[in-house]
C-alpha cells in the first residue's frame, strides 16, 4: 500500500477529534454541567480512534486503576498521548512546543492540556492546578522525565509535579511503555532529539506495525511521602519493567 493511502488512515481519527473539539465548545458556550467529565470522556474517545489508526498493535499488562491518580511513564514518542489516552479519561501535561503544531496543537487545547514551557517557572503553579484536578476526581498523566528517549530505560525523572499527588492524597500509577518491532526495542518509534512531527510519521508508515506493549504496573501510595522519594520509585518500578536485568538505583532531581 502506498505511504499516502496508509497516512490517509489518520484522518477519520482526525475528523472525530475536530468534531469533538467543536462539541466541546458548543456545551462550554451553553454552560452545561458536567464540562471536565465530558471533555475527559470525549478525549478518551479521540485518543482510541487515533491509536487504532496508528501503525501499532496494543498489548496491555496489568489491571487499569479504577480510582483517580496521577498517571506517571517513561516517554519515548508523541504517540505515547494517544497510546495511554485510550486507556482511561486522562488529562494530559504537554510541552508547550505542542500547542504550536499544526492542527493537534489545538485539538490538545480543547482538550484540556497543561502546557509547560522549558525552564520556564511554572512548576510551582503547574503543580497546584494538577493538585486541583486530582481533588475533583480527575486524573492526569506526566512524563516526569521531561524529554523522550529511545526506550531503553528512563532518563532523570524530576519529582516536582509529582508533589501534586502528595498534596491531593492520591496514589502515583506508573506505566511502562515498550515498543518492540520483531521482538525487539523498536528504533523507528522514538521521537528524540531535532526529530520533526512530519518526518516521524512518514517514517512510522513506511513500515509494517509494531507492538507496544503497556506495562500497568502497582500503584504507590503517596501518603507520607515526600516527591524525591515518590519519583525514585516511580522510576525504579518503570526501569525494571522496561530492563529487568538493571535494576541500580538512579538518582532523582
Amino acid at each position: 500500500m502506498k505511504l499516502w493511502l496508509r497516512l490517509a488512515r489518520l484522518l477519520p481519527g482526525l475528523l472525530l477529534g475536530v468534531c469533538l473539539a467543536l462539541l466541546l465548545v458548543l456545551c462550554e458556550g451553553l454552560r452545561l454541567k458536567g464540562g471536565a467529565r465530558r471533555r475527559a470522556r470525549w478525549t478518551q474517545r479521540f485518543m482510541g480512534a487515533l491509536a487504532r489508526r496508528l501503525p501499532y498493535e496494543y498489548r496491555l499488562v496489568g489491571e487499569l486503576p479504577t480510582q483517580p491518580m496521577l498517571w506517571v511513564s517513561n516517554h519515548v514518542s508523541w504517540a505515547d498521548v494517544p497510546v495511554l489516552g485510550q486507556l482511561a479519561p486522562l488529562t494530559f501535561l504537554s510541552k508547550a512546543d505542542v500547542r504550536q503544531w499544526p492542527l493537534l496543537g489545538w485539538l490538545a487545547q480543547r482538550a484540556g492540556t497543561l502546557f509547560i514551557r522549558r525552564g520556564g517557572g511554572e512548576s510551582a503553579p503547574l503543580r497546584l492546578g494538577i493538585g486541583d484536578h486530582l481533588r475533583q476526581g480527575g486524573s492526569l498523566l506526566v512524563f516526569p522525565e521531561g524529554t523522550t528517549t529511545d526506550g531503553s530505560g528512563t532518563a532523570t525523572f524530576h519529582g516536582r509535579l509529582l508533589g501534586a499527588a502528595i498534596e491531593a492524597g492520591v496514589a502515583v500509577q506508573p506505566v511502562a511503555l515498550k515498543y518492540l518491532r520483531g521482538g525487539r526495542l523498536d528504533p523507528i518509534a522514538p521521537f528524540i532529539g531535532d526529530d520533526a512531527l512530519w518526518p516521524h510519521l512518514k517514517r512510522l508508515f513506511q513500515h509494517p506495525k509494531a507492538m507496544v506493549e503497556i506495562h500497568v504496573l502497582p500503584p504507590l501510595p503517596s501518603q507520607g511521602m515526600d516527591r524525591s522519594s515518590l519519583a525514585r520509585l516511580a522510576r525504579l518500578a518503570i526501569d525494571e519493567r522496561l530492563a529487568p536485568r538493571s535494576r541500580e538505583a538512579r538518582k532523582v532531581a
